[in-house]
């Protein structure tokens, strides 16, 4: 048969295929490590609709998603190759330069922390040392990862995490000091009727306040289930 009409390379959504070394233990947990923002957006994010609807984690994740799209027009505009290492991996189908892993990571771990800081959400001011323990080394972590397992080189992580930690500063600043007035809106909406969506911004304490609502809804009978 002729080669002429010869069909195009395949190429495979690679959402979770992250190649490490056969025998190299440090590379396969760092394969692991490179997968969290992966787990953050499908696991975090969804279950947090699903079961919170709180609009501070909408237009966190909004602001994630807009900092991809960011990365992805830079990438195509400046169009750096990956470094040569990559090519082994057989995974170098796009440009390197900023990675998008550290700039989503960093993206995150500043919102996250900011977050914390001014007290909104679930954790508080004094629990910073959660995100110092846990949050901040997984963004390292991921952007090391990305090097050592030969995707991107130092420059491209750098200029991934400054990157995203500028805009998650930016988008904190957005959300917090521009829309969240608009918030009360977003709730009264049809939208937030229908989706019981809400904000919990102006209650320091999330966790006590409905840990204490419904110890006191269980002394009401319209709360209660019917059996």
């Amino acid at each position: 048969m002729s080669n002429s009409h010869a069909h195009p390379p395949l190429k495979a959504v690679t959402l979770t295929h992250v190649r490490y070394q056969r025998g190299d233990q440090l590379g396969h947990f760092l394969a692991w490590i490179s997968l969290v923002p992966v787990f953050i957006s499908l696991g975090g994010f969804v279950s947090h609709f699903i079961f919170r609807r709180e609009l501070q984690g909408m237009f966190f994740a909004l602001g994630l998603l807009i900092s991809q799209f960011i990365n992805e027009i830079i990438k195509t505009s400046v169009q750096q190759a990956r470094p040569e290492t990559c090519a082994l991996l057989e995974m170098c189908d796009s440009h390197g330069w900023p990675s998008s892993h550290s700039q989503y990571m960093f993206f995150f771990a500043v919102y996250f922390t900011l977050l914390t800081y001014y007290k909104i959400g679930i954790l508080a001011r004094k629990q910073l040392w959660v995100v110092g323990l846990l949050v901040w080394p997984l963004a390292i972590f991921t952007m090391y990862s990305r090097v050592y397992l030969g995707y991107h080189t130092v420059a491209q992580v750098i200029a991934g995490a400054a990157l995203g930690a500028v805009l998650g500063g930016g988008w904190f600043w957005v959300v917090n000091y521009l829309l969240r007035g608009y918030f009360p809106t977003i709730e009264e909406s049809a939208f937030g009727r229908f989706f019981y969506v809400k904000d919990t911004s102006h209650i320091p304490n999330v966790l006590k306040f409905e840990y204490e609502n419904a110890r006191a809804a269980r002394k009401h009978v319209s709360y209660k289930r019917s059996s």
